[in-house]
Formats: C-alpha cells, structure tokens, sequence
C-alpha cells in the first residue's frame, strides 16, 4: 500500500547541509510479524534525477489520483528512503494522507526498490 502524505518538514539526505524538505514523500506501510507498521518513506520531487539516481518518474494519471500537481513532472525517489515505526515514532509532523497511488504503480515503486535493494544502492536512513 502507498500514501501519499503531506510531508513539510521532511528530510532526506545523508549530511544535515544536504537534507531537503519535501512537500510531500510516498509512505509505503509494511506490518512485521509482531504486528508493528514499518514506514518506508521515499522522497517525491520536480526536479529530474541527477545521472547515477533511481527514481521512477510519476505518470499524469497517478499524480491526480494522489491528489498532486499534474502539471509538473514528478519522480518519486526509490534509491533513497527514511524508515520509521509507526507505533513508536517520535515524529511529530502532518500525516494526513493526500492521496493514493493504484496498486499497479504501488507495485512498480515496490519492484524497483526490491532491484535497488538487490543491487546494494539502497540508502535507508532511520528517523529520529
């Protein structure tokens, strides 16, 4: 499953004079075995990916449907993601959802984060 959620506050990047807020992120909720919901939560942004980056690019028809701007090109980031458990989580940022992605697509995301994964090039940063 993935929301998309407002994200103000939201930083990515491994240096503090790296992160960037983002407005919103894809929430992909995984329940573990002793019923927790881990968050893995990948940046979506306008800018194109720089060359060595993997995102997969947000067609029109799924940006509607998630409530965000479809006028603009949108990548949703699959080479880099935070995780956060959503029973402990100390965040305290807006997670209202804004919209949701079609299985179909949520399925792409998942796929290629499993090749990213696969490949060794998956960055995941824990939040605190």
């Amino acid at each position: 499953m993935s929301i998309i959620t407002s994200g103000a506050g939201r930083s990515f990047g491994a240096k503090p004079k790296a992160e960037k807020k983002r407005p919103c992120c894809v929430a992909i909720i995984v329940a573990t075995a002793k019923g927790r919901h881990v968050l893995f939560i990948a940046p979506i942004t306008s800018k194109a990916p720089e060359k060595g980056r993997i995102a997969l690019e947000i067609p029109e028809t799924e940006a509607r449907r998630a409530n965000l701007d479809a006028v603009i090109p949108l990548w949703a980031m699959v080479d880099e993601m935070n995780a956060d458990i959503l029973e402990v989580s100390h965040v305290l940022e807006d997670r209202v959802p804004r919209g949701q992605f079609t299985r179909a697509f949520t399925d792409m995301v998942i796929t290629r984060v499993h090749e990213v994964r696969k490949a060794g090039t998956l960055s995941i940063s824990g939040r605190t």
